[in-house]
C-alpha cells in the first residue's frame, strides 16, 4: 500500500505542514500541526487527542468502513478504556495492534506521525 509515496508541504500561518500522498490518499502531519501546541514535544498533544472516547470511536469508525484487516476486537478494548485517566495511547501502539491504515507514525529524526485527511 505505501509503495507509491508523493511527499508535499502545506503553508499554514508561515509554517510547513508535511502532507504525503499514498496512492490517492492524503495524509496530513499530526506532528507538524501539534507543534502549535507544543513546540518542543509534539508527542503530547497528539497522545492526549487520542485520549478522547469520541476519537477513538471515530478512528475505529473509519478503520471499520475503510479496512477490511481492522481488528475489531482490540478496538474494543480501546474504545472501552477510551476517556479515562489511566487510558493512554500512542500513535504507533494504536496502528501495531489494531492494524489500522488511517494513520502512518515512524519513530526517529525523519519520523513523525500523519492522518488520513478525513481524520481532521
Amino acid at each position: 500500500m505505501r509503495n507509491n509515496i508523493i511527499k508535499s508541504e502545506l503553508n499554514v500561518e508561515n509554517k510547513k505542514i508535511s502532507v504525503m500522498r499514498v496512492e490517492n490518499n492524503d495524509y496530513i502531519s499530526l506532528t507538524d500541526l501539534a507543534r502549535y501546541a507544543d513546540e518542543d514535544n509534539p508527542r503530547y498533544p497528539i497522545q492526549n487527542w487520542m485520549r478522547s472516547k469520541d476519537v477513538i470511536s471515530y478512528l475505529g469508525l473509519w478503520e471499520m468502513i475503510h479496512n477490511k484487516n481492522f481488528k475489531g476486537v482490540e478496538f474494543d478494548t480501546f474504545k472501552n478504556e477510551a476517556g479515562s485517566n489511566k487510558f493512554k495511547i500512542s500513535p504507533q501502539r494504536w496502528i501495531k495492534l489494531t492494524n489500522a491504515i488511517g494513520m502512518i507514525s515512524k519513530s526517529g529524526n525523519n519520523g513523525g506521525t500523519f492522518a488520513h485527511s478525513d481524520m481532521l
